[in-house]
């Protein structure tokens, strides 16, 4: 089977590679084991953040850091054993996040964030899909007052430069965004522009169909098969050998496993996280997704039930499940909203795959012709999978890229 461009895995970000090239003209197979949109892509919190910029940094705080070591804390939690595993990527990813190190990572994400409403909204007409897009934004909510007070005057720093907005929202403001949450939130912080979605899979299945539609095809085999050959590249899939003069690794946190033989040094890290659904008491609705600050997890209206999502769990990609932020978060989350009970026996899990300077990886690979590399989206994989397909869309037809791309490419850990 020939096509012009491979693009390997199917979560939100290849997916919307394969939908950006096919609607370009290119003939495209889109290599996935499962189903599209199926691994990390599918539990998030659906949002596709405009505003978000500024990475998340680790921690400086000593008496923060020492909750942590002793997994104190919800928001953030680590395995024991894979210290050793995980400590490499932990110090790069601590001495990336100085200031200098925040508001370099800021300015390379302005260009592509700025496109990634605009970048959704094309896919999404092109899929059908329009509807998907939920508007009114999020909102950043607070139970301590000092916290608050003191994070809208670093967000007016960190937002300056970019233009951003944003409403503070005061007691009453909450009550009239959200009546049903309780008085335990004293105010919080509305992105406004930002969209969010009820079912981030169904975005994803909604752009593969489209791809389809158009006459991409999508194929199941191991792109760990992947071998260069001298017009391009080949995968070995259950249909055939799928061969391409380009080919696109699109694999979130199975990157580093398929270039590392290749000789690219990928210093990624994983924050793995988890969802689960939980049913509103009787009436009870939730209008916009909500952060609870002062704990570290997400509340968000999703078709299956309200989905609360964990903070960041430090471990080995594959090291055993241990959902214990969900039981931490949950007591929380009924305390600040009327919940019955779980909608699913067992938690989710995914992996965010981080670089240590949050910026993702996009351009060309810098050892081989005709392959290109697009993951390293860390928190914000749904967010920038339509600006990220169309930076790499433009560079694979050759066209005149959108944004210098230069910031992105990884040879800036070779």
């Amino acid at each position: 089977m020939q096509f012009d461009v491979l693009v390997l895995g199917g979560g939100i970000v290849g997916t919307a590679q394969a939908l950006d090239l096919a609607l370009r003209g290119k003939s495209v197979g889109l290599i996935e084991r499962g189903t599209p949109g199926g691994a990390t892509s599918f539990g998030n919190a659906g949002l596709i953040q405009s505003e978000a910029m500024m990475p998340y940094a680790f921690p400086r705080d000593p008496l923060l850091l020492l909750q942590y070591a002793f997994n104190l804390k919800p928001e953030a939690h680590y395995h024991l054993k894979d210290v050793f595993k995980v400590a490499p990527f932990l110090y790069r990813y601590f001495r990336s996040s100085n200031r200098e190190g925040q508001l370099k990572t800021a300015a390379a994400n302005f260009p592509i964030f700025s496109r990634c409403l605009a970048e959704h909204e094309r896919l999404a007409k092109a899929a059908g899909a329009s509807a998907m897009l939920r508007h009114g934004g999020w909102i950043k909510a607070f139970r301590d007052a000092k916290h608050m007070d003191a994070d809208i005057r670093q967000t007016a720093i960190d937002v300056a430069p970019f233009g951003v907005q944003y409403e503070v929202l005061d007691r009453k403001g909450m009550q009239a965004a959200e009546p049903n949450l309780s008085d335990v939130i004293v105010g919080g912080i509305k992105w406004s522009t930002p969209y969010s979605l009820n079912d981030p899979e169904a975005l994803t299945l909604a752009y593969a169909k489209a791809f389809e539609a158009l006459g991409g095809k999508i194929l199941n085999g191991n792109a760990m098969t992947l071998a260069q050959e001298q017009a391009g590249w080949s995968v070995k899939t259950v249909e055939g050998v799928a061969s391409a003069p380009d080919c696109v690794v699109a694999l979130g946190p199975w990157a580093p496993d398929l270039l590392r033989p290749m000789g690219y040094k990928v210093p990624m890290g994983y924050k793995r996280g988890y969802h689960v659904h939980m049913r509103p008491k009787g009436n009870a609705t939730l209008n916009l997704p909500v952060l609870d600050a002062d704990v570290g997890y997400m509340m968000v209206p999703m078709a299956r039930g309200i989905r609360l999502t964990s903070g960041a769990e430090f471990a080995d990609r594959d090291s055993p499940e241990t959902p214990v932020q969900i039981d931490m978060i949950e007591p929380y989350a009924r305390e600040m909203m009327p919940l019955e009970g779980r909608v699913e026996a067992k938690p989710w899990m995914g992996v965010r795959p981080c670089m240590p300077d949050m910026l993702c990886v996009m351009g060309k690979a810098p050892k081989h012709k005709g392959l290109w590399l697009n993951f390293g989206h860390a928190h914000h994989g749904l967010t920038l999978a339509g600006a990220s397909a169309r930076l790499l869309g433009e560079m694979i037809t050759g066209e005149a890229p959108y944004t210098d791309p230069t910031p992105y490419n990884l040879a800036r850990f070779q």
